[in-house]
């Protein structure tokens, strides 16, 4: 699997995944122009849809589906993060206690909650395109991302 980023100006970045394409950007009051959400509200989105899919899966209805609310804060000190995410997953009225035990269970194979669960193994690295006639360049990105 893979997905493709590109800068369109500023803060702005196009993100090419499965014929799809999405834009991120920062607010006004970070210097953005507010084109799309930011990556950290992708990131929290990616977590609360993923178990808005689950628990639609456990309510095995092809009526009303679930409404998940959620809400975040970010770390007060460096390294900046998403310290806390809070999901609360609202049921259609009359559900019952064995389809709201059946959701509970589906929601726990939440693929992006389980990789944050157990974290996967992530590899930055960077280059310099290379012009037609040379080769690209390795320039290694550091450990230590977050000091500058």
């Amino acid at each position: 699997m893979e997905l493709t980023v590109v800068s369109i100006g500023g803060d702005r970045h196009r993100i090419g995944v499965r014929g799809h394409q999405l834009v991120v950007d920062q607010p006004r009051e970070d210097g953005g122009e507010d084109a799309g959400p930011t990556p950290t509200d992708l990131f929290v989105a990616s977590l609360a849809s993923c178990v808005a899919h689950y628990a639609r899966r456990g309510l095995r209805s092809t009526g009303e589906g679930p409404t998940v609310h959620c809400r975040w804060t970010m770390s007060e000190t460096p390294p900046w993060r998403v310290a806390a995410i809070s999901i609360d997953v609202k049921l259609p009225n009359g559900t019952s206690a064995v389809r709201l035990a059946a959701v509970r269970r589906a929601v726990a194979h939440c693929t992006v909650h389980n990789s944050l669960r157990t974290p996967p193994v992530v590899a930055i690295s960077a280059t310099i395109a290379p012009t037609a006639t040379q080769s690209p360049q390795l320039a290694l990105v550091p450990s230590g991302l977050d000091r500058e």
